[in-house]
């Protein structure tokens, strides 16, 4: 078994296009509307969904907003260097929900940033 995909609901989906290809410089992999349903599907991701894992944003037609809600935690993102990313991310318009850092009680160095809808996206420093 392994993970296929993780599925957000999303108020705009050009804006989280937008935000997952040009600020966290993912690739649109697929994109497919379904009229009888009445909502859009993209797969975005680092490489192809038959070698990893990759995010799902479903855009439900007419439906602008939803609540992040608390059961919800993040999408976690391995990067080289998190202080170098937190500066690219909000040279691009992205927003920092937590500076780059030390996480809380131990070493590993971590940053947040939010989509557009709210939800967070942790960085994590790549451990050699």
């Amino acid at each position: 078994m392994r993970i296929l995909h993780i599925m957000l609901r999303v108020g705009d989906l050009d804006r989280s296009i937008d935000f997952y290809t040009k600020v966290l410089e993912m690739r649109l992999l697929r994109r497919k509307d379904y009229p009888d349903g009445q909502f859009t599907l993209a797969f975005l991701g680092y490489g192809e969904e038959s070698e990893q894992a990759v995010i799902e944003l479903t855009y439900n037609w007419g439906v602008s907003a939803y609540e992040v809600g608390t059961g919800f935690g993040h999408i976690a993102l391995e990067v080289d260097d998190v202080y170098l990313a937190c500066e690219k991310i909000r040279g691009r318009g992205g927003k920092i929900m937590r500076e780059a850092g030390p996480m809380n009680a131990g070493t590993t160095i971590i940053a947040f940033v939010a989509d557009p809808d709210g939800y967070p996206i942790e960085l994590i420093g790549r451990k050699d």
